[in-house]
């Protein structure tokens, strides 16, 4: 095969991955890094021509899922209303980026059943940040707030975090860069042929 056909089948690969969909959810607790490297991760897709929607848990609570609260119940109808959401954006070529803590194992089988019943590709990815880490960062004031008695049912503090068994892709932040971290799972993505 000539430089050029390699080039040219090069060239094929990308553009094959760019036109490919997929959900890329990341859960983790509160304060993991979800949404920062989701963000990382979106700014490089989108330099290399993908299209790219980042579905933020903040902005979904505040439009699609205003008035659930935290219960167990409103959880789940929250994950799987923003899985319907991922999954037709995603069938239709986007690259759909998910920071949500999703902490029930069941609400995450649910929206990767809605993907694997419409064919459409799901890549969970567990952003493992240890909680002491997530405490000290503390993006949003939620532990200082929990620890002060003025919230509860703070994920991973005094309400469960069901870490997935085998997702996708395990990220451990820690001790990392979010350069590190977003390179590890651009990587993970170009190995799968979505990036």
């Amino acid at each position: 095969m000539t430089t050029a056909h390699v080039q040219e089948a090069g060239g094929d690969t990308a553009a094959a991955a760019r036109a490919r969909g997929a959900t890329v959810w990341l859960t983790g607790l509160p304060s993991s890094g979800k949404t920062t490297l989701a963000l990382a991760l979106a700014g490089r897709l989108r330099a290399e021509g993908h299209e790219v929607e980042v579905l933020d848990g903040d902005e979904i609570r505040a439009f699609l899922s205003k008035g659930l609260g935290f219960t167990r119940e409103d959880r789940y109808a929250n994950v799987t209303r923003i899985g319907f959401v991922a999954e037709l954006l995603a069938a239709h070529g986007v690259k759909v980026l998910v920071p949500v803590i999703a902490p029930y194992a069941d609400s995450r089988a649910a929206v990767r059943a809605r993907h694997a019943a419409r064919g459409t590709e799901l890549v969970e990815v567990h952003v493992a940040t240890p909680v002491e880490l997530c405490s000290a960062r503390d993006v949003k004031g939620l532990y200082a707030k929990q620890a002060a008695g003025e919230i509860s049912g703070l994920t991973g503090v005094d309400d469960p975090y069901e870490a997935p068994e085998n997702p996708e892709l395990r990220i451990r932040t820690q001790g990392r860069s979010v350069a590190e971290s977003a390179a590890e799972l651009h990587t993970f993505l170009t190995e799968r042929g979505l990036a």
